[in-house]
């Protein structure tokens, strides 16, 4: 109970941060150090409730139990709709409400409430396909993920103008975009990939003010720990600074143990803790409830001397500010405190969810099959996918799941139709070679995901095969979700016609104990139970029967969302899963009116499904209204109206290492992408037609802090209601850096009725054709020309119009005068991104020291110049190490480099340039074994 002497920090009337002030202020050191963990206890002196950081939010109210589920964040991002995804925010932050004041805490009653502070959206960028965590982001684009972040944010958030229904935390910050050894592996992103792409996510939302909020990402940028990165100071808070509110900013879990082991960036935790909360870490979401072991790390610090009071005050503020901002310390005052617990779930959020379901289905391919005709039809669904639904690790629980076949059968059964089912999966029993028993007693369904990595689902009970902790199976798994996955298996044949029964986690393989039961505990073959596998039921017969039946054949393929690709593993290709692509293949051939469904978490290299099959269609793992989505698209009664967020690259594309961050010279996304793609970004079909007008600009010239417009008249031509989405893009032409091929400006999506037609208009800034010029630090619109273009994709381009931005010409970069960082390059070849410091600065090391690396920057003026400078650190004495100054092929000085004996100790060394060019030059470096170089400064004579 509060105590009866009101304190000022409980007037409502007082400023916020007045309140603050005053909580601050009566709040002892040790009670302000407590609130840095995760698990903030309660101060009962004062009246101050537990607190706890944190709810999963990202589609649906996660972990907590049955919750509306909506689909997945790409899944959103395909509908292009933000006043959808705004709306599907709203719901879940209501039902997480309901969740807050209605449910028990998760851990116990004294350690806080289930938190309101919702850890979401995901503002990564889709860079590569093969991401474990696809399904987490939005989109490849910044300006679609800003855009669609932001109204998901708002949505969270609510409109009123001092309270928040829940505070949206945007994930993770930065350059988070692999999971194969995410917390030790180093995203290499050069100044114009960080502001033109990682950062131009973020920046937009964080500046409007509809997020409250970051986490940390787990890996490292440039060689430093996202969770110690300077970003979080210089960019993300600047940012915020406008808004009149502080980001309330969290670690993701366990990361701030990361920064000692795995990384060993830091030789204790005292001084990693340390480091991090001075970089902006004002939470630690580390050691679960486990609070005293972060605060006695903490405490440490400040005994050392590497953290004071105020660093920790001012992260307690952040927090304070946002629990009143929450209502905590207002609850008669809080427009969100009488939700109550019957929103979960409701018919509303029902017919929500299904409305979202709807507009994330995406039309690829459609040569006329689609829509289904009115007409009595017997449909065929067949697939792994067609009468299943899954959850992903971010998913609540499903109150209820409607399937593919379920949303056919629902559909057409009222016209006369018939549905049949055929999941092409073969039923089998695995007989013990010394019992001759069933294994668990049952026989399965054996569905294949690809790379030998197999499922088996109880015939009787339509539940998982699953590996206990005791190394003991049983058939109970209703779903596959956990942590650590313990339903995959592997059959593996022998020479004897037997084949071994192998777990995926552990690798082990099943054996009898002394007792005849069976564990997963051999290590070898040699040790293992041969198993004759009996085949009970062909699933492919019966697909091609089912198929060869039909009218028409529904193939409902794709991806489970935690295998092969999940948090902590990385896809290895993009290819469907031989057994399905040779289940649909087969099934093609004997009903050639086949439409291909992918449900899917990503995207596919469906090459031959495009050339071969009439219809294709997308759509993310949707949730629970999923199947009625799909029937009312497949049989007309919604036109599809996703559009897709990410390139499909083709199955021939050699795409980059899941390492290389550099879009620009690696060709990521459909910006620098050198080829065409099987699906562009922005890419999906309609029932019916559309009209596009001529696109037209109010003005053919703009000042480069001006605005224009550009308009076109979009006109329903069909006899059907449509949907289309205008895509605006703009380029450079000419441009003096390797610009984009095109870049997303804006996007409008419209529902228009046959014969309608609507005007769109943009106002297009400047700034949308900026660039981040490295020779001023800054981003800057070059004059020249430029285009603008209006199209329905990255690749089916309408209309375009030119317009000339004026100004003056940019001056070429000076070599005198001002130092030129080494990460200021135009080009590159061989390099690595590290870190100058722990606290600060980049620099640029060959990534393989025997072969070298190279950085050439554009139009440098040398004229005056006669001597160089360079900041040298080389750790270790061995070999050569060498820097070679060239400009026009020409050789104007050689730099041996002298070991430091650190990689942070610096030196800098001077030299003289011989034979130096004046006037404007391309400059090229050319690094010769194991060293790092930071700034570079050039000087006249002495």
């Amino acid at each position: 109970m509060p105590p009866t002497d009101p304190f000022p920090f409980r007037d409502p009337a007082l400023p916020l941060d007045k309140r603050v002030d005053d909580l601050l202020g009566r709040l002892s050191p040790d009670e302000r150090l407590a609130m840095l963990h995760q698990y903030a206890p309660a101060v009962p002196r004062l009246g101050v409730a537990a607190f706890r950081t944190g709810s999963e939010a990202l589609h649906g109210v996660s972990w907590l139990g049955e919750a509306t589920s909506f689909p997945q964040a790409v899944g959103l991002g395909a509908s292009w709709d933000e006043s959808l995804v705004r709306r599907v925010a709203e719901a879940v932050s209501t039902e997480l409400r309901a969740f807050h004041h209605h449910r028990p805490a998760p851990v116990a009653p004294d350690r806080g409430p289930i938190s309101l502070q919702a850890w979401a959206p995901v503002l990564n960028l889709l860079r590569d396909p093969r991401w474990g965590r696809n399904e987490e982001g939005y989109s490849e684009d910044p300006v679609h993920t800003a855009r669609i972040g932001e109204a998901f944010c708002r949505g969270l958030a609510g409109d009123h103008p001092t309270y928040l229904r829940a505070a949206p935390v945007l994930k993770h910050f930065l350059a988070y975009n692999n999971e194969d050894d995410r917390c030790t592996t180093s995203s290499g992103v050069r100044p114009r990939v960080l502001h033109e792409y990682d950062l131009a996510a973020f920046r937009p939302v964080v500046a409007s003010g509809a997020a409250t909020g970051v986490m940390a990402a787990y890996n490292l940028v440039n060689g430093r720990p996202c969770h110690v990165s300077p970003l979080l100071r210089d960019e993300l808070r600047r940012w915020a600074e406008p808004t009149g509110h502080e980001l309330f900013v969290v670690s993701d879990a366990e990361a701030p143990s990361n920064l000692v082991d795995p990384e060993h960036y830091f030789d204790d935790h005292a001084e990693s803790h340390a480091a991090a909360l001075k970089a902006g870490i004002d939470s630690f979401t580390d050691h679960d409830a486990d609070s005293e072991t972060v605060i006695g790390r903490l405490r440490t610090a400040l005994e050392r001397g590497l953290i004071d009071q105020a660093d920790v005050d001012l992260a307690v503020r952040r927090q304070l500010e946002l629990r009143f901002r929450l209502g905590e310390f207002d609850p008669e005052l809080d427009p969100y405190a009488q939700i109550g617990a019957e929103v979960v779930d409701s018919a509303e959020h029902r017919a929500l969810a299904r409305e979202a379901a709807t507009a994330c289905v995406v039309l690829l391919k459609n040569d006329g099959l689609l829509p289904l005709s009115g007409a009595a039809q017997k449909v065929a669904v067949i697939g792994p996918l067609a009468d299943s639904l899954y959850e992903d690790w971010y998913s609540g629980t499903m109150p209820y799941q409607v399937t593919a076949a379920d949303g056919l059968r629902e559909r057409l059964a009222p016209l006369g139709g018939e549905v049949t089912v055929a999941e092409g999966l073969d039923r089998i029993r695995l007989n013990s070679a010394t019992t001759g028993e069933a294994l668990a007693g049952t026989a399965f369904d054996l569905a294949d995901w690809g790379e030998g990595v197999l499922t088996l689902r109880a015939a009787d009970s339509r539940r998982f095969l699953s590996l206990k902790s005791d190394d003991t199976l049983a058939a109970d798994a209703a779903v596959i979700k956990s942590w650590f996955v313990n339903e995959t298996f592997r059959l593996e044949e022998t020479a004897e016609g037997t084949v071994l029964l192998r777990a995926v986690h552990t690798g082990r393989y099943a054996a009898l104990d002394a007792d005849g039961r069976v564990r997963m505990s051999a290590e070898r073959p040699e040790d293992a139970e041969h198993w004759h596998r009996e085949l009970l039921r062909d699933g492919r017969a019966e697909a091609l029967a089912a198929a060869a039946d039909a009218d028409l054949a529904v193939v409902v393929l794709g991806s489970h969302p935690l295998i092969h690709a999940r948090e902590t593993q990385d896809r290895k290709h993009t290819a469907l899963p031989p057994a399905q692509e040779d289940l649909l293949e087969a099934v093609a051939a004997v009903r050639p009116e086949t439409a291909l469904v992918l449900m899917s978490s990503y995207p596919y290299a469906v090459d031959r499904a495009q050339r071969h099959l009439p219809a294709v269609l997308w759509t993310s793992h949707a949730g629970q209204e999923t199947g009625h989505a799909l029937a009312a698209v497949l049989c007309g009664d919604s036109d599809p109206a996703g559009r897709l967020p990410q390139t499909w690259y083709r199955g021939d594309d050699e795409l980059p290492h899941p390492l290389d961050y550099d879009i620009i010279q690696a060709g990521w996304t459909y910006q620098y992408h050198r080829g065409p793609a099987l699906y562009p970004f922005g890419h999906g079909l309609s029932y019916t037609t559309f009209a596009h007008g001529e696109l037209a600009l109010d003005s053919d010239t703009v000042g480069r802090d001006g605005t224009l417009r550009a308009a076109l008249t979009v006109t329903n031509t069909g006899t059907r209601p449509g949907t289309e989405v205008v895509q605006l893009y703009v380029r450079a032409l000419d441009a003096r850096y390797q610009a984009p091929r095109l870049r997303l400006a804006d996007f409008r999506k419209l529902h228009l009725a046959p014969g309608e037609s609507r005007e769109v208009a943009f106002e297009l800034p400047a700034a949308a054709f900026a660039h981040w010029d490295v020779g001023t630090g800054a981003f800057t619109v070059d004059p020249g020309e430029h285009q603008v273009i209006a199209a329905r994709s990255a690749e089916h381009l309408l209309h375009s119009a030119r317009l000339t931005v004026t100004g003056p010409a940019p001056a070429p970069r000076p070599a005198l005068g001002r130092p030129l960082a080494a990460v200021d390059f135009d080009e590159h070849t061989g390099i690595a991104l590290v870190d100058a410091s722990k606290a600060h600065g980049n620099a640029v090391t060959p990534a393989d020291p025997a072969t070298g690396a190279t950085l050439r920057y554009r139009a440098l003026d040398l004229t005056g110049a006669a001597r160089v400078e360079a900041d040298l650190a080389r750790q270790d004495a061995d070999g050569t190490a060498r820097l070679v100054v060239e400009a026009d092929g020409r050789v104007l000085a050689e730099i041996d480099v002298p070991t430091t004996g650190d990689r942070y100790a610096w030196t800098t060394v001077t030299a003289p340039l011989t034979g130096t060019p004046d006037g404007v030059h391309d400059l090229r470096l050319r690094l010769h074994g194991a060293f790092r170089l930071g700034d570079l400064r050039f000087g006249p004579a002495d």
